[in-house]
């Protein structure tokens, strides 16, 4: 009796996770069509452009960061259109992480960038 409940048990886990599972993968898949902001040309040579695609807020700010985490470019109240001149910024060959920060700090979308010349 013992084995027959903990067999049941152990189904209707097993259904409830795979239902979790497809829950969690339509969430990122609704995520990953949501950005707010998108970077290109990726990769980059001497530009990289970051536009809004959906919710343009001035108060957002952006900040770049390399491969170790330091940060090498941020900026506060960035406009709908940004244009950064990779040289002038000492962005130089590597791979870069922009975040992209609301009013309170707050990462809001984060994403990489590559950049090669």
């Amino acid at each position: 009796m013992l084995k027959k409940l903990l067999s049941i048990l152990f189904f209707i886990v097993c259904i409830q996770f795979v239902s979790f599972a497809q829950n969690g993968i339509d969430l990122e898949q609704s995520n990953a069509n949501s950005k707010y902001i998108k970077a290109y040309p990726n990769p980059a040579t001497t530009v990289i452009n970051f536009t809004f695609q959906k919710m343009y807020n001035r108060y957002y700010s952006i900040q770049i960061l390399n491969s170790l985490g330091k940060r090498m470019y941020s900026a506060k109240y960035i406009p709908s259109f940004l244009s950064i001149d990779l040289k002038a910024e000492r962005l130089y060959r590597g791979v870069y992480i922009y975040q992209l920060l609301d009013r309170n700090g707050i990462i809001v979308e984060s994403s990489k960038f590559f950049v090669v010349n």
